[in-house]
């Protein structure tokens, strides 16, 4: 699929938006601040079930593993991980479709739903958002996904 995953604190955060919508300029601020590249621009994503619990694992296709665009500079070689467990879901949206205070919501992919949120991706406080954003209690809250009207199929 199209997008680009980082690792935070060993969490799996896939970011996804249209050509353009700065997914991979997140990515690299993300890493600036610590986070390892998983996969830029194409993303694999296979179901996993450590100790019986569904989940998904993302992971870079091996011709761009460990490569990431940077706008300005071209493809450049960063350090990776081979692979995470998904964690949390980012759409990408401009400032204005951003809800101030939005409901829970789930993305699903293999028959799996993650939890999903929309940031804008160019805000300046968009990367600490994503930092607590994992490292939240609430975010690993059952709770928050638990009503079937707030799917988000794909």
């Amino acid at each position: 699929m199209h997008g680009a995953c980082v690792e935070i604190d060993g969490r799996g955060i896939l970011l996804l938006g249209p050509s353009g919508a700065g997914k991979s300029d997140l990515a690299l601020r993300l890493i600036d601040g610590g986070a390892k590249l998983v996969a830029d621009d194409q993303i694999v994503l296979a179901r996993n079930e450590p100790n019986g619990i569904p989940g998904l694992v993302a992971s870079a296709p091996n011709n761009i593993r460990g490569l990431l665009e940077v706008r300005g500079l071209g493809i450049v070689a960063v350090e990776t991980v081979p692979s995470a467990s998904l964690f949390l879901v980012v759409e990408l949206a401009p400032t204005g479709l951003v809800e101030r205070l939005p409901e829970a919501a789930t993305w699903q992919c293999l028959g799996i739903e993650v939890p999903m949120i929309k940031l804008a991706p160019f805000e300046p406080s968009t990367p600490a958002k994503l930092r607590l954003a994992v490292r939240a209690p609430n975010m690993n809250d059952s709770a928050m996904t638990d009503d079937p009207g707030l799917d988000h199929d794909r």
